[in-house]
């Protein structure tokens, strides 16, 4: 089958590997319609990650059930489904807590699985013409049958979820005001969510327009870093007293408020302790990563940021991180889109067959000619 490996950094191609096959009685394969290119994706594409040549991308994935294990109950051929990133039992301590982005049983000393993502265990990605899926009454999500959705439903996979994850976390209610860094397709997607949760106003923090308009269009205030300290912008709007609650969805990759291309990991969240009043919570679902080879310091080498602690602590403030656990929202972000009350595929740029996947990888790494969100469709183009 075509699938899109990793070679070296700065380079995928779309190669011929070997087809997946039933391993297990709860395995299925999936033919994949939909796979996206994640923010995530772009850390391995660019040699951070030490990801070994002949990896295959690809966690946000969708598809038709084609083949199942006989220890398969609940899915038949023929079936439409999505599966959240996170590769997961649904036994162990952790699953049984809901806290699936964490299962202990099918990575072995580490606490989480994924497809085709280093460090994230032996599951192939899904950026290919299909997919085995392991432990699949647990880990595939039935859509409605058809095409109809299908570029909104394919990020329930992921940035969806993840979004909505970085408001569970900082517990976004009603009425309240919340500023989120970051207006790449997480970013994008926090505050959609915020806005979903009743927020009262929405902060969003980037320097791309082409991004901020994007979030001026769902009903955010955008708020570009360069024009001035985005602590400040937002307490302009906010009668000097900051946000109720901020999410961070940029990671460690944040880029310099004041030098322009260069990479400072701990900004955000020193902006978001200044932006958040006392009391306030903080949501941290952008990617930290225990150790990051081309860190601009020896600290972040190590995966380790100098945080305003004393700050957080002088504000009372909380904070909460950690991946998504995606199947504790997918199912009712899913009824969400079915109902009409949700459309997250205002986010995706581009949609392309899967032999367009090194080109979109090098546009959407270099965020030009408006690359925010590019779903891969293997075998065939659905109309944009």
């Amino acid at each position: 089958m075509k699938a899109v490996v990793y070679e070296k950094p700065f380079e995928v191609a779309v190669r011929d590997v070997d087809d997946p096959r039933i391993q297990h009685p709860g395995d299925v394969i999936v033919r994949v319609t939909s796979s996206a290119i994640c923010g995530s994706d772009l850390h391995m594409y660019e040699g951070r990650t030490a990801a070994e040549a002949g990896i295959v991308f690809g966690h946000e994935n969708l598809g038709i059930v084609e083949e199942a294990g006989s220890g398969v109950v609940s899915l038949s051929e023929g079936d439409r489904v999505v599966m959240p990133f996170n590769v997961a039992c649904g036994f162990c301590k952790n699953c049984l807590a809901g806290k699936t982005g964490f299962c202990l049983t099918v990575n072995p000393g580490f606490a989480g699985g994924a497809y085709g993502y280093v460090a994230m265990g032996p599951y192939t990605g899904g950026q290919a013409e299909r997919l085995r899926v392991p432990f699949a009454d647990f880990n595939c999500l039935k859509l409605p049958p058809g095409e109809e959705h299908e570029t909104d439903f394919v990020l329930l996979a992921d940035i969806f979820p993840t979004g909505y994850h970085g408001c569970e976390l900082a517990q976004v209610s009603p009425g309240e005001s919340v500023a989120v860094f970051g207006a790449g397709p997480v970013g994008l997607m926090a505050a959609y969510s915020a806005l979903l949760r009743g927020a009262s106003q929405v902060f969003v923090v980037d320097r791309v327009p082409e991004r901020l308009a994007k979030a001026e269009e769902i009903g955010a205030v955008p708020i570009d870093f360069t024009q001035g300290e985005p602590a400040d912008q937002i307490k302009e709007h906010t009668g000097g007293e900051g946000t109720d609650k901020g999410v961070d969805a940029v990671g460690y990759q944040a880029q310099s408020h004041h030098e322009e291309g260069h990479e400072e990991p701990a900004v955000v969240l020193n902006t978001l302790v200044e932006t958040v009043r006392p009391t306030g919570l903080l949501g941290v679902p952008g990617l930290y990563v225990p150790a990051d080879p081309g860190g601009p310091d020896e600290h972040a080498k190590h995966g380790q940021l100098l945080v305003s602690i004393g700050k957080m602590f002088e504000k009372g403030q909380q904070m909460g991180t950690g991946q998504c656990n995606v199947k504790r929202y997918n199912r009712q972000l899913r009824d969400l889109i079915v109902s009409g009350r949700a459309r997250p595929s205002f986010v995706v740029s581009h949609e392309l067959p899967l032999d367009q996947a090194p080109l979109a990888y090098e546009k959407f790494d270099k965020r030009v000619e408006g690359y925010t969100k590019v779903v891969l469709h293997p075998g065939h183009a659905l109309a944009a």
